[in-house]
């Protein structure tokens, strides 16, 4: 009797084992993972890398390495190598889009930053009293000198920010 319950863990860690080893396979050879969704016994949806051996409704769900999800078994019968590129190709693809998303949040932020420049620019060429708020948020106003120097710095970004942003 006292030997049950060793069996049972024994068991229990031989399939573990064998689970992480079919697991590492895949990886390596088809470079997806193997997710098991099932619906536990107080109702709850359960993700794991394991096979669940009390639940319901067990889906094998597998991810491809580069994010998308693949129907079981697509990509065991991926063998010729012009479908692989394929697969690359669809990285970069991903790649591209997510450089091109990248470069138009910098244009943009550009434009923002452009704009803004701009403004204090026609705020500073108004002339009238000019101030900056100090550490304290007590406002300082600035000289004749500060004045024209926060002009010059502007006028500076302005020709490194603006270059090719029309507002």
């Amino acid at each position: 009797m006292a030997h049950l319950p060793i069996m049972k863990a024994e068991n229990k860690l031989l399939a573990t084992f064998v689970t992480t080893c079919m697991i590492a396979l895949s990886i390596s050879n088809s470079h997806a993972v193997q997710v098991y969704k099932s619906i536990g016994a107080h109702g709850e949806v359960k993700y794991s890398q394991h096979a669940p051996q009390d639940a319901k409704n067990i889906e094998v769900i597998e991810f491809r390495s580069d994010g998308r999800q693949n129907d079981t078994g697509q990509m065991a019968g991926k063998t010729d190598p012009s479908q692989s590129s394929n697969a690359q190709s669809a990285e970069e693809q991903r790649i591209a889009q997510l450089e091109a998303r990248i470069k138009d949040q910098e244009a943009q932020a550009n434009a923002q930053r452009c704009q803004s420049l701009r403004n204090n620019l026609t705020n500073l060429n108004v002339g009238g009293r000019i101030y900056e708020m100090d550490a304290d948020g007590n406002r300082k106003y600035l000289d004749g000198r500060e004045i024209e120097l926060k002009r010059e710095r502007v006028q500076q970004a302005i020709g490194q920010y603006c270059s090719g942003v029309s507002t």
